[in-house]
């Protein structure tokens, strides 16, 4: 142990303690989101502002499961909707991505090049530019008011089939023409194959559609008119901005902000891993 602490230079040590001193104050804002959601209301508004909590309490939470107690719609109903419908929807765009991004890469068709192309070019559209377009497809099926208005809109997701036509483009070609060989068929490779060795960019397109899906109100604003169909953003949403201007409703942002954000950094820190696999194969900068 001791040799190795002496073959470090002084440059790797100015590297590491630069790199030691910038992970701690990136870590600021997450210690700052939940100190502050156990903040009694008198901390909240203390000057200057403390980051760490003095007399930690539950009273916000509280308030934020007690706000729809009186309502038709529980505060557990939301919770459940966006739950259902971030499963089911990560499900389906794994499924379907997985799907293209293998025949894109591994498979000859025709209309292959087009539809490269249609790829890279949906890729540079913004959400905000299509949703006229989704509203449209989705009221023409007529599934306004289901679970189906919240999860279509995901189904096609460019940057999901993109990182997967660059993940599995990676895997040998020998290595499926063998198996072609022992008698596997398309089916076989698929699962066998392809998915296990594809893990990474899976786990990097379930961060992805979860943050998306979790955050998500456009659906619940748009598509569903139904209470009970809602999820826990749009439900946030409204407590935001009906306790924006309210002194008494600090606290309560403060606890649903955090519950916004609890979930996606569990995520992330389980399959981080993952993800910097995904980025070091698929050439993703």
């Amino acid at each position: 142990m001791r040799r190795r602490m002496r073959r470090l230079s002084l440059s790797s040590v100015l590297l590491i303690a630069g790199l030691t001193g910038l992970a701690l104050f990136m870590l600021i804002p997450i210690v700052y989101i939940f100190n502050h959601a156990f903040k009694p209301l008198d901390e909240m508004f203390l000057f200057p502002p403390r980051i760490l909590v003095q007399e930690p309490t539950i009273v916000n939470f509280e308030k934020l499961f007690f706000a729809t107690s009186g309502d038709v719609v529980p505060f557990t109903r939301y919770l459940f909707n966006s739950i259902i419908i971030a499963v089911i929807t990560i499900f389906c765009v794994i499924t379907v991505s997985s799907m293209a991004g293998y025949a894109i890469a591994k498979l000859r068709f025709g209309l292959k090049g087009l539809i490269m192309g249609l790829i890279y070019i949906s890729l540079m559209f913004a959400a905000e530019t299509v949703s006229i377009p989704r509203y449209l497809i989705i009221s023409g099926l007529g599934i306004n008011d289901t679970y189906f208005a919240h999860i279509l809109p995901f189904l096609a997701s460019p940057v999901a089939v993109f990182l997967m036509m660059a993940f599995i483009g990676q895997i040998p070609n020998d290595l499926i023409e063998a198996a072609k060989l022992d008698g596997a068929s398309e089916v076989a490779i698929f699962n066998r194959i392809v998915m296990p060795l594809a893990a990474p960019a899976v786990a990097t397109i379930a961060i992805l559609t979860f943050q998306g899906v979790w955050g998500d109100v456009e659906a619940s604003t748009l598509y569903v008119q139904d209470e009970a169909l809602k999820n826990i953003a749009y439900y946030v949403q409204t407590l935001v901005s009906g306790a924006q201007n309210n002194v008494a409703g600090q606290g309560l942002m403060a606890a649903a902000s955090l519950l916004m954000f609890l979930p996606n950094l569990i995520i992330f820190l389980v399959f981080q891993k993952r993800v910097m696999q995904t980025m070091l194969h698929s050439g993703v900068k």
